[in-house]
């Protein structure tokens, strides 16, 4: 099995919900940061406070859950 195809605990799936258009640039930055770039497009980050910072931001835009372990 490779190991980037196991899932990692203590990771947490983000998804785009709500566009960054009309958003302040540092939020449309925030998003970008995270790896997401389009709309309801869904990444796998792992949970740590910056993240957890990171999403506390966007939190109107964006749609959070825990990964299946």
């Amino acid at each position: 099995m490779s190991r980037q195809s196991e899932k990692q605990p203590g990771t947490i799936k983000v998804t785009l919900v709500k566009s960054t258009i009309g958003r302040p640039k540092d939020q449309g930055a925030t998003v970008r940061s995270m790896g997401i770039s389009k709309l309801n497009q869904t990444v796998e980050l792992v949970d740590n406070p910056s993240i957890r910072g990171m999403i506390t931001k966007v939190q109107h835009l964006v749609r959070v859950e825990e990964a299946d372990a």
